[in-house]
């Protein structure tokens, strides 16, 4: 009953705010916010919000996630993308014991390179760079013995030639375990904000990446697998394409008659859907898959889909470091290969004392 009714609140501040969007590539500022913040992310697919793992990275996916056992637990990853550009993630959390809050820093930076500058008829007056970043602060608490609550602050800055824009979002999450039957719950809105500066003035503002996220996952007993499926866009039934190569063209008594009849009411349905796997190798190596069905929709090509929409993975865990790999298929031209490094800093540095509670070790109570 308390799951019910704390997820349904949720829903219901979330619906309140009237927000409105398309899942259209092109309509939103600051979409890179929609990004994966780490390889461990990637490897499930880009969403992660019920994972109880031991990976900082979860707690900006979903700040409710953030807790003790997490502390002061550095998370790094700095890749290549698509065509050059480059992709940095930093993760922190750090536990408050006086405070008994649970807190969590990120920031995410993308850097497109260097253009050149030219005019309408391609005359080149040099060359300019373009950059997106953001840089979040979450913090989380615990309510009763298997809830957890948290909300995220984030400032988004991009800059494309000579006109920047900025603008303030927030993120808000819950989570809940059962740790007797093996299910996490999570749930979280997106992306809530407007913006600080326009990209141009003399125009409105432009609409936020905003997001509604719901996911469960399951760990067996006596099967070191865990299952996970997470629903998005959930403000909005229909975030399907309307792809032209779908339309039909027919001819009867001599006219051109252009139709598309089909409901295509499943591939809506699970353009929602994000599933993962989780598969241990002893308590050291984790095997990952994921399957994003909205990405495979929007991104493959329909005569050769490949594997587009899958991703893979690899993490291994240590004592004070873990490695985490991810290979993303978004199309059929290739794959994004990711690498990222989670360092347990209070058992690599030992510095502060007991003032500042650095080598505080809290132990792993969700799993």
């Amino acid at each position: 009953m308390q799951l019910k009714m704390g997820i349904g609140l949720l829903l219901c501040v979330c619906s309140a705010t009237g927000v409105r969007a398309q899942v259209v590539g092109g309509q939103y500022a600051m979409e890179f916010l929609r990004m994966p913040n780490s390889p461990h992310v990637s490897a499930l697919g880009g969403i992660a919000i019920a994972n109880p793992d031991a990976d900082v990275s979860f707690a900006i996916q979903n700040p409710a996630l953030m807790r003790p056992e997490l502390h002061n637990q550095l998370g790094l990853n700095y890749n290549s993308y698509y065509a050059g550009i480059n992709v940095m993630n930093l993760n922190y959390g750090y536990h408050a014991e006086k405070l008994k809050t649970s807190f969590a820093f990120g920031i995410q930076y993308l850097n497109y390179g260097s253009f050149e500058q030219t005019d309408n008829i391609g005359n080149q007056y040099g060359s300019f760079k373009a950059a997106d970043y953001a840089i979040s602060l979450g913090a989380s608490r615990s309510y009763k013995e298997n809830w957890r609550y948290g909300a995220t602050l984030k400032w988004a800055h991009s800059s494309l030639f000579d006109q920047k824009a900025s603008a303030l979002l927030a993120d808000v999450g819950i989570a809940y375990q059962d740790t007797a039957s093996g299910i996490t719950v999570g749930a979280v809105a997106k992306n809530m904000g407007f913006m600080l500066k326009r990209y141009t003035s003399t125009n409105s503002a432009e609409p936020l990446p905003f997001d509604l996220q719901l996911g469960i996952s399951k760990r067996f007993k006596h099967l070191p697998l865990r299952l996970s499926a997470t629903l998005h866009h959930l403000y909005q039934w229909d975030v399907r394409y309307n792809n032209p190569a779908d339309i039909e063209t027919t001819s009867l008594f001599g006219t051109a008659d252009t139709t598309d009849n089909k409901s295509y009411f499943a591939d809506k349905l699970f353009r929602h859907f994000n599933f993962s796997a989780e598969l241990s190798l002893g308590k050291r190596i984790t095997i990952i898959a994921g399957y994003n069905h909205l990405r495979r929709g929007e991104l493959s090509i329909k005569d050769k889909p490949a594997l587009a929409g899958f991703s893979f993975g690899a993490s291994i865990y240590l004592n004070k470091f873990q490695i985490h790999y991810a290979r993303s298929y978004y199309h059929v031209s290739g794959a994004y290969n990711e690498f990222g490094l989670n360092f347990a800093l209070n058992k690599l540095l030992h510095v502060g004392g007991d003032r500042l509670h650095w080598n505080a070790d809290y132990g792993e109570r969700w799993q």
